[in-house]
């Protein structure tokens, strides 16, 4: 089979679409030909040498995809070829064919196209882990969304809104912050063009917020810190600013907040399968009758990951970016 292989280059990693070994399909798991992926930071992170994937999952880039059951192991049951899928993935999504365990399968509903499934997986039980059974939001709290227009945060201002939570996001241009609204955000602030802290403020009349989704790190650190309430939860899903920050801990003991680290892709295989199963049970549905909806920005051919990641890394995307296998072409998302 063909897959993305990427090879170290003193100025940026190349992309290659290239021939790579069959995967190995286990038992409990199934066989399929992907049809769609989708970027994700990690993917770039690891492409530069800076993520490896966790021990015993596949080299390959691609922490998600949707496609077509090809074959069962002779223990797994509930599925068949040419079940229509998509799973979250602890790698092996830039390529033809992945082995992934049954239990992590979601069946595609029957009027979502392939590229619509690979935007769910990796950025919905992202935004679900970290709201709701890490940061346990509850319905008329107040949660701040940052980098909102990304696929996490427009997966997580809809489904905070779903739980009934009162949602704020940032955003860095216009119609970014546009696109916050329109999927429910009360207010979406411009970071580039005023201090959200001080507009959030504001418009909370000074009472903050309960909890924050930040994938900023250290810049943040001391505005997020003032933004919370009396007990509010920050949960800190990545580093895009760096890692290093001063901490006040009499702000942090005085407000009896709580500082939570979180990562997905390194957890457990039984612990994915209970997310997997979570997520089904409370939001599955409403993403299913189309009340809730990924929002894809565009979409390359999977051969052309190397355009896709650049494009990524400009900011230039609002939701998620595909990568389209090869027999999946021609779909309704054009290549940007």
């Amino acid at each position: 089979m063909k897959a993305i292989v990427v090879y170290a280059d003193a100025a940026e990693p190349r992309l290659v679409w290239q021939e790579v070994a069959e995967p190995e399909m286990d038992v409990g798991e199934v066989l399929v030909a992907v049809r769609a992926s989708a970027v994700n930071r990690a993917d770039l992170l690891q492409a530069r040498g800076g993520y490896a994937p966790p021990p015993g999952a596949s080299p390959i880039l691609g922490l998600e995809m949707a496609g077509d059951v090809l074959a069962v192991g002779s223990d797994v049951v509930g599925w068949q070829p040419g079940d229509r899928v998509c799973a979250l993935l602890p790698g092996g999504g830039y390529a033809e064919r992945v082995a992934v365990p049954h239990q992590m399968l979601l069946r595609l509903p029957p009027d979502w196209t392939y590229a619509q499934g690979a935007a769910m997986p990796e950025a919905w039980y992202t935004a679900f882990v970290n709201l709701f059974l890490e940061g346990n939001l509850q319905a008329g709290e107040r949660a701040l969304i940052h980098a909102g227009a990304s696929g996490v945060g427009t997966a997580a201002i809809q489904l905070a809104r779903a739980a009934g939570a009162i949602v704020y996001a940032t955003a860095g241009t216009a119609a970014k912050t546009a696109q916050c609204q329109a999927l429910g955000a009360a207010l979406a602030v411009n970071y580039r063009q005023e201090d959200f802290a001080a507009a959030i403020q504001q418009a909370t009349d000074g009472v903050g917020v309960d909890l924050i989704l930040d994938p900023v790190g250290a810049a943040y650190l001391p505005r997020n810190l003032a933004l919370l309430r009396p007990l509010g939860r920050l949960v800190s899903i990545g580093l895009l600013s760096g890692g290093q920050a001063t901490l006040d801990m009499g702000l942090l003991l005085g407000k009896r907040l709580r500082l939570i680290g979180s990562t997905l892709r390194s957890r457990p295989l039984a612990e994915k399968i209970a997310i997997t199963e979570q997520f089904r049970a409370r939001f599955w549905s409403l993403l299913a009758v189309g009340e809730m909806s990924p929002v894809i920005d565009c979409a390359f051919p999977m051969p052309e990951a190397q355009a896709a990641h650049a494009y990524v890394r400009q900011n230039r995307n609002t939701g998620k970016v595909i990568l389209t296998a090869p027999e999946a072409e021609g779909g309704p998302f054009a290549a940007g």
